[in-house]
């Protein structure tokens, strides 16, 4: 035991190092999504995540949206608790047999105009959780799915640009009068 103290007290710890200081794209990328809400919705974004039934890695990569470094709160994006305050569904991992009528009613009680975004591999196909005797299978076979974000688990960046890649998509299917 003490063998153990001694070396921890001279070994530098195991951590990963931080993110490169890359923060004029950070910002204005979530800038761009936060303009796009505003001329799409006339206001800020606002997200309701759900957990399907994932491994937790991609919930993971969410709240970092929120974390000091990201923090895309001040750029008009905000995470609701409800899904009648909700815009967009943020759905992780396979839905499980268990969950499918969660997201059903969570669903339904999103206001429209609304939009689906599935995050992870997992919300696509099921990931390595498809075949499984407790999951259903991706989002996509429970409710319609409007945008896919690929990745085990994808970046905070990347869920940037695909609800970047989303808002300009309806927008620029938006009827003009």
């Amino acid at each position: 035991m003490r063998k153990l103290l001694f070396e921890s007290l001279f070994r530098r710890p195991f951590t990963e190092l931080p993110p490169l200081p890359d923060d004029a794209a950070v910002t204005e990328l979530a800038g761009a999504v936060g303009r796009a809400a505003r001329r799409r919705l006339g206001r800020s974004l606002s997200i309701r995540e759900i957990d399907a039934g994932s491994c937790n890695g991609c919930e993971l990569e969410i709240h970092a949206l929120n974390n000091a470094y990201y923090d895309v709160e001040r750029f008009g994006l905000k995470f609701v608790a409800s899904p009648r305050h909700a815009d967009v569904l943020m759905v992780t991992g396979p839905v499980t047999k268990n969950m499918r009528e969660a997201l059903e009613r969570t669903y339904h009680a999103t206001p429209n105009p609304k939009w689906v975004v599935a995050v992870g591999d997992c919300g696509r196909d099921g990931g390595c959780f498809a075949g499984s005797y407790a999951v259903v299978g991706g989002v996509a076979g429970v409710i319609p799915v409007d945008l896919h974000i690929p990745g085990c688990p994808p970046t905070p960046t990347a869920m940037l640009r695909g609800l970047l890649a989303l808002l300009e998509r309806v927008d620029s299917n938006a009827v003009t009068p």
